[in-house]
């Protein structure tokens, strides 16, 4: 079996390395747990006590290893090598070689099959491969010690190194005087971690002159008897108590200029310039703009030859600044100054930050009022820096309607003093004295009144008016004002024209130019919704909005472009302070919104559709709402003011004698609030018909509606049972929500419709009703009989091929948008025509 030497050579070789591995693993797991601690240069911040008793431990549990290794390590024999490797190959050809016939000897034809038998064995075992052995060791380390202890060494080795090893030799007795060569002491220079500097060996440094970084810990080692080599230093400044020169193991931070001294055999000495940590350095880099309503925007900058970490800004009211009259003259209120966080980056270099502090303070006391505002930035070691204190008036929002602008000044004086107080009440009395000049809705005076009557409770307490119900009321006053500025619009008109009483108001005050971008937004804005109220309203045979009828009674078409163009007229004569010329287009385009009229065309009275029907009940129901809700709120009124509502009602029944209702009912006692119960059920039961008579459709927009109608439906219920309880003010919140509810309501189910008619339209087969519909013209005197079409039989296109026609304007639209010469206004008009098309 001469061919079967190398796989047993190797099968046996495997078998060697199987065992040492099974007997001498816990032998290499102590050597592993003995120096990991070494590598990592635990031996030179422990205890020379703890460092041998460590060693002691290593050593027992080596010498415990390797005698468990020897008691069961057992040399593999050539034999077991062989009989391993026939275990391993299929058949056991080895054993079958190595047998002699037992039977049949001297006959031929068994002699002949057993020579037949030996040849098929030898060939199974020619190019035999060596068999593996086991190196696995999970039976014997169940609980992966082996594991544990080569992650150490790795550990070690990746954050130590091998060549600290050496140090250990410095430890024994005599160890310093046994180094043949090499220098008997070690350093380390380790700079502050905020610098990124990398740590130094101080015996790599040469003599002479060396730059460290301030802060930087100094640590020397000295090896050999004591007393052979002394340590002296002056930079660290340390007095008091020091350890002596000639102390093994040494520390020290550099805080000034000196000198390190290492003195004996192979000694060198330093000169040590400290490199200082400068101070972080802020400063405004330019001047505060206001981004939008109450916004600022302070732009600064921030340097440091480390970094900056953190910065804040301290908003501080400047006192002598303020104009002291009015409301202003008493003496104000102590106030802490306002404190925000500088923005500063997370990531990246930040030696040098330029960046824009950005915040809205509107609602603080401060807004709209002298402050002097410091920037301070703080470095990684701990030092401060801080600018020059910047004067200004920090921006607040401004107000435009009469009233907002008187609540919002007697809030601010409010705040400014708690003395205030009666002023503040006295004031807001007089000018609500007559609610139905000043106020757009009753709902805003009530809440007025509500907090004026807090205001006067609250300063009689005893202990005046405290800081905490100062806050309340000027919470409460903030709201009132936002509410009178923005509105609860009741419907697109109201909306235009708050939009347009707003922007005349900014041309009186000389407003910023984004303040006037912001304006003209929301007019634009409120003429889309007031154009498109008209379109909604108007009757199914309307056939569109004509401008201002001219003196031989003939009208006029507005085109969109038209309003666009007079608009953007008015934005960039307003930029340019051209007042006197913005105010007369200002007045031209509100005569031209005012006079937009619907003109009844032919076919007016014809039938109406289902969607139609809904469309004019659900309106009919909203009306219904409003005038339950009114006369809900003057009974609460009447309550207020100490009037019997049972007076009004009987004023009301008297004036209505012999009218009735259509139906020859009588009309329901607008004073009793049973009545109003009963009133609000009957709406809630209508609400529930019209639902079930609403046509079926499909879409997003008539999923929206339902909600609506279920919100609707569930206020109601809520304004019901308020008033069966007798808590008005309860009821009016609920009415406002179903009011909002069914405006919603309206809102969708119209968008719904149209996109049902608009898929009608567009059914195979329907030629007849779209050729029906020409003619018919929506607000901006479009036609809308058909989507993409003329709205009548006749070509526009003279032969030319609508589709090719269509992508070539597409293509314009696109060229002209990309444009960024162009006007803003202009360009975001063609951004809504390629979202439409």
């Amino acid at each position: 079996m001469s061919h079967l030497k190398r796989p047993v050579a190797l099968t046996r070789a495997g078998m060697i390395a199987e065992r040492v591995l099974r007997a001498f693993w816990p032998l290499w797991c102590v050597v592993a747990l003995a120096l990991a601690p070494l590598i990592a240069g635990w031996q030179d911040r422990l205890p020379v006590e703890a460092f041998w008793g460590w060693a002691v431990l290593a050593i027992l549990g080596a010498v415990a290893g390797l005698g468990w290794g020897l008691w069961r390590f057992r040399w593999p024999s050539r034999a077991d090598a062989l009989d391993r490797l026939d275990r391993s190959l299929p058949g056991r050809p080895v054993s079958a070689l190595r047998d002699a016939q037992a039977t049949g000897r001297g006959d031929m034809g068994s002699e002949a099959l057993w020579a037949a038998h030996q040849a098929r064995m030898r060939a199974r075992s020619e190019n035999a491969p060596p068999a593996r052995p086991n190196l696995r060791l999970a039976a014997r380390d169940p609980f992966g010690l082996r594991y544990i202890a080569l992650l150490l060494l790795l550990t070690a080795l990746m954050f130590g190194s091998v060549w600290r090893l050496g140090s250990v030799t410095g430890l024994a007795p005599g160890g310093g005087t046994a180094l043949a060569q090499g220098p008997v002491w070690e350093g380390w220079i380790e700079p502050p971690a905020h610098t990124g500097a990398p740590v130094l060996y101080l015996a790599d440094q040469p003599p002479g002159p060396l730059s460290v970084p301030v802060g930087s810990t100094i640590t020397v080692r000295l090896y050999g008897e004591v007393g052979a080599l002394t340590l002296a230093e002056t930079v660290s400044g340390r007095t008091g108590e020091l350890p002596a020169a000639s102390e093994p193991r040494q520390s020290f931070e550099v805080t000034r200029d000196g000198r390190i001294e290492i003195d004996g055999p192979g000694g060198a000495a330093w000169q040590v310039e400290v490199i200082p940590d400068m101070a972080p350095q802020v400063s405004v880099s330019g001047p505060m703009d206001t981004t939008g309503p109450g916004q600022m925007a302070l732009p600064f900058r921030a340097i440091d030859d480390h970094g900056v970490v953190s910065g804040t800004a301290t908003i501080a009211r400047d006192t002598q600044a303020v104009e002291r009259q009015h409301g202003l003259a008493t003496d104000p209120d102590p106030r802490p100054a306002l404190t925000v966080d500088l923005p500063v980056p997370f990531t990246g270099d930040r030696a040098e930050i330029e960046e824009i502090l950005a915040g809205e303070f509107s609602e603080h006391p401060f807004a709209n009022m002298p402050v002097r505002i410091t920037l301070e930035v703080t470095d990684a070691a701990g030092q401060s820096g801080a600018a020059e204190p910047y004067p200004t008036t920090l921006p607040g929002r401004r107000f435009f309607q009469p009233m907002a602008r008187v609540v919002a000044e007697q809030r601010r004086d409010l705040l400014w003093s708690r003395d205030n107080a009666a002023r503040v009440v006295d004031l807001l009395r007089a000018v609500s004295h007559r609610p139905q000049e000043v106020f757009p809705n009753q709902t805003t005076y009530l809440r007025l009144r509500v907090a004026l009557r807090r205001l006067d409770t609250l300063r009689r307490a005893p202990g005046g008016l405290s800081q905490a119900a100062q806050e309340e009321i000027a919470k409460a006053l903030w709201d009132l004002a936002v509410q009178l500025e923005d509105g609860t619009l009741a419907d697109a008109r109201e909306r235009l024209r708050r939009a347009q009483e707003r922007l005349a108001q900014a041309m009186r005050d000389g407003a910023s130019p984004d303040e006037i971008a912001e304006l003209m937004d929301e007019l634009r804005a409120a003429t889309d919704d007031y154009l498109r109220m008209l379109a909604e309203n108007a009757e199914p045979g309307e056939s569109g909005i004509d401008e201002p009828q001219t003196g031989g009674g003939e009208s006029m078409q507005v085109t969109p472009d038209e309003l666009q163009a007079l608009m953007d007229r008015i934005q960039e004569l307003m930029e340019e302070g051209r007042m006197a010329e913005a105010a007369e287009l200002m007045e031209q385009l509100n005569r031209m919104m005012e006079n937009l009229q619907v003109a009844q065309g032919e076919g007016g009275s014809g039938p109406r559709t289902p969607g139609q029907q809904s469309m004019q009940d659900l309106q009919d129901s909203l009306r219904d709402q409003q005038d339950l809700s009114d006369e809900a709120f003057r009974d609460l009124q009447d309550r207020f003011n100490g009037r019997d509502p049972g007076q009004r009602q009987g004023q009301g029944q008297g004036q209505s004698q012999g009218q009735g209702q259509p139906d020859g009912t009588a009309p329901p006692s607008p004073g009793d609030e049973r009545s109003l119960a009963d009133r609000q059920r009957a709406l809630r039961e209508e609400l529930d018909r019209q639902r079930g008579a609403l046509p079926r459709l499909d879409g997003e927009a008539a999923e929206r509606a339902a909600e609506a109608l279920d919100r609707a439906g569930r206020a109601m219920d809520g304004a019901e049972e308020a008033l069966r309880r007798d808590d008005l003010a309860g009821a009016i919140d609920r009415q406002a929500e179903a009011t909002e509810a069914l405006r919603g309501a309206a809102r969708e189910l119209g968008e719904a419709l149209a996109r049902g008619e608009a898929e009608e339209t567009d059914r195979p087969g329907d030629g007849d009703r779209r050729g029906a519909g020409a003619g018919q013209r929506d607000p901006l005197g479009r036609d809308t009989a058909e989507r993409g079409g003329s709205g009548s039989d006749e070509t526009m296109l003279d032969g030319t091929d609508p589709a090719r026609r269509a992508e070539e304007l597409l293509g314009e639209i696109r060229r002209r948008a990309a444009e960024r010469e162009r006007p803003r206004a202009e360009r975001d008009y063609l951004e809504r025509l390629l979202d439409l098309f």
